[in-house]
């Protein structure tokens, strides 16, 4: 049950100074801070970071070709493409490129359950889409439409990962083992058995 999963405050949380603010959700929610480092991802790093297979980018270019449908905006004129694997290969660019603009704050978490209680305090990918109560629908300021036209990748503060497998391979890639910390807090005693 005891779980870790890898989150990244990205540049436009750690450029308006929430830190705090979205590191106090995770502590409240009994998640432990087992690695942490403030940080500039270089390219090769960023690239890492997001998969390189094909139905990964595919599946990003249908959505990127989904909300340019959805909020009537050109795709030609948007990324220069209606082919979604071509639109994968642009929005993984963009990604890499906000992911480099600036500081990222990465952490490590640990604690029951943990990669789905990240998700579900992170919220929807998308602010405009997150529900209130999470930290893109309380924080997030972007939205598809916006960085469509502007053709960039999405601002939504934080990178949570999406299964306990995605979480290992995350951790790998921006933690060496030793920067992983092994360690009680007061309440873990209430779950162990």
């Amino acid at each position: 049950m005891i779980q870790r999963s890898l989150v990244l405050l990205k540049p436009d949380a750690i450029q308006r100074g929430i830190i705090g603010e979205i590191l106090h959700r995770f502590e409240r929610a009994g998640l432990k801070i087992v690695g942490m480092k403030l940080m500039t991802a270089d390219v090769e790093l960023a690239k890492s970071h997001y998969p390189d297979t094909e139905e990964w980018r595919t599946a990003v270019g249908k959505k990127t070709l989904e909300d340019c449908q959805k909020y009537n905006i050109d795709p030609l004129k948007s990324v220069g493409t209606t082919d979604p694997l071509e639109v994968g290969n642009i929005v993984k660019k963009w990604n890499v490129d906000y992911l480099t603009s600036g500081p990222v704050l990465a952490i490590v978490f640990e604690g029951v359950n943990c990669v789905e209680r990240v998700r579900s305090l992170v919220g929807h990918t998308a602010p405009t889409k997150a529900d209130p109560g999470t930290i893109r629908g309380d924080f997030g300021l972007d939205s598809t439409i916006t960085a469509n036209r502007r053709k960039r990748s999405i601002y939504n503060l934080v990178h949570a990962s999406g299964t306990e497998e995605e979480a290992r391979q995350e951790i790998k890639l921006w933690f060496r083992d030793d920067e992983i910390l092994s360690y009680r807090r007061v309440h873990e005693d209430l779950y162990s058995y």
